[in-house]
């Protein structure tokens, strides 16, 4: 009698033990197969669910199965989910649920259009770029503005975390807010102390950025030599506001590796071979370094400046013309060898 209840007792034990790890390997055990990231947009039926994360799953009808048991056919949040390796299908399902995605990184360039970054950040997002675009452009009509092109001053050069359901509205708060926290009170009154505006400073600070390759160690000079220029009444006669004139023309569609005499003539507010003055905005999205170093622009004597063929990336700076003849000519000759056309 004894050995008869301890087999059933053994055969109780085993077979708990054979269910109970059954259920551990359904709810706990690891069903990632491969790595990846799973979209769920918004308005994604239960059935789309399991298609998404189908290849990412070893069992998707255990997936299923406890998805269903937990109620996630019926209550999930959209984003951009991280399936890691040696994740249970208790915690992808409650991962869905609760909404924690995995942010989207963005690198903000120096892009010369507001639109042409639109696109690129679009392809991140859960939203075409044409939504992205209208909705920018509603902004910047609440704002005052004509469109999103006028919205550039509020981005900076900098990589960024969004998440994958990102809004427009949500998108540019997290640029006005840091625009916000730049313009501090040390800022503004350096600004006023300049005699320059809000768009100057940006302008300027553009054509600092391009100038200097985004390299912060001629910043200031450089925005000290153009401040000379402006002061004086000089055209500032800045090689990358032709090319920026140019883009706009064609639409970003013609890459511009040297500028020639034919390019000085191009008909545009923004060339400043043509017209007099600051241009009437950035030429580019900035970086906070650019801005910087216009409202603390170099005290120098400097009115010319050409590129050093000696130091790619760098320039000669002078306030001598003939000097700066030699400069060019010396420059010209080393594109020529070089055959940059």
């Amino acid at each position: 009698m004894k050995k008869t209840i301890l087999i059933i007792v053994l055969l109780m034990v085993i077979a708990a033990g054979f269910f109970g790890l059954r259920f551990y390997n359904k709810y706990y055990g690891n069903n990632v197969g491969k790595d990846g990231y799973v979209l769920i947009p918004h308005g994604a039926t239960f059935t789309q669910i399991i298609d998404s994360i189908q290849p990412y799953v070893k069992s998707k009808e255990s997936f299923k199965a406890v998805a269903e048991d937990k109620n996630l056919d019926k209550y999930f949040r959209p984003g951009r989910y991280h399936f890691k390796s040696g994740t249970g299908n208790t915690n992808l399902v409650n991962m869905i649920k609760a909404g924690n995605q995995t942010a989207n990184t963005f690198r903000i360039g120096d892009f010369g259009d507001v639109y042409q970054m639109l696109g690129k950040v679009a392809k991140k997002t859960e939203i075409d770029s044409l939504k992205f675009v209208n909705g920018l452009n509603t902004i910047a009509k609440e704002k005052g503005y004509s469109n999103a092109e006028d919205l550039k001053k509020y981005f900076f050069i900098d990589t960024y975390n969004f998440f994958w359901t990102v809004t427009p509205q949500e998108f540019f708060k997290k640029f006005e807010d840091q625009y916000t926290d730049f313009w501090n009170a040390e800022r503004k009154q350096k600004e006023q102390q300049s005699g320059l505006s809000r768009e100057q400073v940006y302008a300027l600070a553009s054509i600092v950025y391009k100038e200097s390759g985004g390299k912060k160690d001629e910043m200031r000079t450089i925005a000290g030599l153009y401040l000379n220029r402006y002061k004086k009444g000089m055209k500032l006669q800045s090689d990358p506001t032709v090319i920026y004139a140019i883009n706009k023309q064609t639409n970003f569609s013609q890459p511009i590796k040297r500028v020639l005499y034919k390019h000085l003539t191009t008909p545009s507010p923004y060339n400043t071979y043509a017209n007099a003055g600051i241009p009437p905005g950035p030429i580019c999205i900035v970086d906070k370094n650019s801005v910087d170093a216009v409202l603390n622009a170099e005290n120098n004597n400097y009115i010319f400046m050409c590129a050093d063929p000696a130091r790619l990336g760098y320039h000669k700076f002078t306030d001598n013309a003939a000097e700066h003849a030699i400069n060019a000519k010396a420059y010209q000759d080393w594109l020529n060898s070089k055959n940059i056309k």
